[in-house]
């Protein structure tokens, strides 16, 4: 099998890696041209994932071109602000008998679209690949560092999932199937907004039972929202849902949980991200995620609070106040 991922951040990297270790021929694209050399030249990418070595099966790329011509996979692992662009520069080189698996977790602003939407919406003209999604708590630097994990891949099709499923599964990395690709995408994307919300709270230094209340109804808004979308319940319950929720919400490898952590503490938006190398997808979903809402009709006052905290500069600590003092009702 020959593969190609797309996308040289830290989750692209890790999962091509993941991929050579199984000794499956993987072309992995860098889109900056001077970390695609450096990394070519010393089997490792010093810049997004420090400390992993590439084994031979893995080769480095600056041409999507070369990196997809006459792969039977092709992951994508690129910041939702660019995923438009790329499928754009994509689908020339794309043909249908190819599976293209979304790895991206985050809902285009503007659109309002998921990634396997955009997809479909721009590859359909000409060609008809399969389209997968591939989602759950997988942090990559523990990935790299080969610690158990299990995701989830979501396919309409599930021949489909089921490929990429045997593809990618080994001693220490566990898929499982759905096909239930609009909850998957929803639930990896929206989670991020809920763990900016819990690193503010944190921030704050509010203890355990903050975190968990924030964990616990952030999942009820996702969710409320995904059922009114079509999504299935179950979907919100499972790797996808909970697992990435709890982990984006914990871990001190989260950007999102980090970027709320800053905000707690005190720091500016601006000021935060200036000083980070890799995106956190939660500042957009933050905005992109309550317009889903409004459109749809549903209430989701903690993505309503991150909102006005994220774009509005509402003090922190004035949001949380005013999450507490919302009307009682039954759970």
């Amino acid at each position: 099998m020959r593969a190609a991922v797309v996308g040289g951040g830290s989750w692209g990297s890790a999962f091509a890696l993941h991929l050579g270790r199984k000794d499956i021929e993987t072309r992995l694209w860098i889109r900056e041209k001077d970390i695609c050399e450096a990394t070519a030249r010393l089997r490792e990418n010093t810049t997004f994932l420090p400390g992993a070595i590439f084994p031979p099966s893995v080769t480095f790329h600056n041409l999507l071109s070369e990196t997809v011509e006459d792969t039977e996979i092709v992951f994508i692992a690129v910041p939702s602000q660019f995923c438009r662009s790329v499928f754009t520069r994509l689908q020339s080189h794309l043909n249908s008998d190819q599976i293209i698996v979304s790895m991206t977790k985050g809902i285009e602003e503007g659109s309002l679209m998921r990634m396997s939407e955009v997809m479909t919406k721009l590859f359909a003209p000409r060609i008809n690949p399969k389209i997968a999604a591939l989602s759950g708590p997988s942090f990559a630097k523990e990935v790299a560092l080969e610690h158990p994990t299990a995701v989830v891949v979501a396919s309409e099709d599930r021949e489909t999932a089921k490929i990429i499923q045997v593809a990618i599964s080994g001693p220490y990395f566990r898929a499982y199937t759905s096909d239930d690709i609009l909850g998957v995408e929803l639930a990896g994307s929206l989670k991020n907004v809920i763990a900016i919300a819990a690193g503010i709270s944190d921030g704050l230094l509010f203890g355990d039972n903050s975190r968990a209340a924030l964990i616990t109804r952030g999942l009820a808004e996702i969710t409320r929202l995904g059922l009114k979308l079509g999504a299935k319940q179950e979907t919100f319950a499972g790797l996808a849902g909970v697992g990435d929720l709890v982990l984006t919400c914990t871990g001190q490898l989260s950007r999102n949980h980090y970027v709320g952590y800053e905000i707690g503490r005190g720091k500016k938006l601006h000021a935060i991200i200036s000083h980070m190398k890799m995106i956190a997808e939660g500042i957009k979903t933050a905005l992109t995620g309550r317009q889903l809402a409004l459109r749809e009709n549903v209430e989701m006052p903690i993505f309503e609070q991150a909102y006005l905290v994220l774009y509005k500069e509402k003090d922190p600590r004035t949001a949380l106040q005013d999450l507490m003092a919302r009307k009682l009702k039954t759970e």
